[in-house]
């Protein structure tokens, strides 16, 4: 069965295509990339989201989230290029994800790469 899912503003869009078995929505679609984050696990849960997808670490400190009926899963990394190399990891923190719960999938942060400096190019 079909698990609504959120991703909020921050969270990669590239999971669609990973979780094409779901219903998968962007915030910013409904017009709610605006809204703080407690509007919008408020308006997520209203129009029946299993689980909010975010990036942001502060939900836990800044709301309260008992009570709460939709599941949160907070990825520790945004970025795509670092993400896809954990999917499986958030796939089974879908599958594991009870109403009300929150959870983190931990992904190491891409490792940056130096450009060559090039005299010729650069200021």
């Amino acid at each position: 069965m079909p698990i609504r899912i959120l991703l909020d503003q921050n969270a990669p869009l590239g999971l669609r295509r990973v979780l094409s078995s779901h219903e998968v929505i962007a915030a910013r679609e409904l017009g709610w990339a605006t809204l703080t984050n407690g509007d919008l696990i408020s308006a997520a849960e209203e129009a029946g989201f299993a689980i909010l997808v975010t990036c942001d670490r502060n939900i836990p400190y800044q709301q309260n989230l008992a009570g709460r009926h939709i599941a949160l899963i907070e990825l520790s990394v945004g970025a795509w290029h670092a993400v896809r190399n954990h999917l499986d990891r958030i796939v089974e923190a879908i599958n594991a994800a009870k109403p009300g719960s929150y959870s983190v999938v931990t992904i190491p942060p891409p490792t940056l790469r130096r450009r060559r400096y090039n005299p010729s190019t650069d200021c």
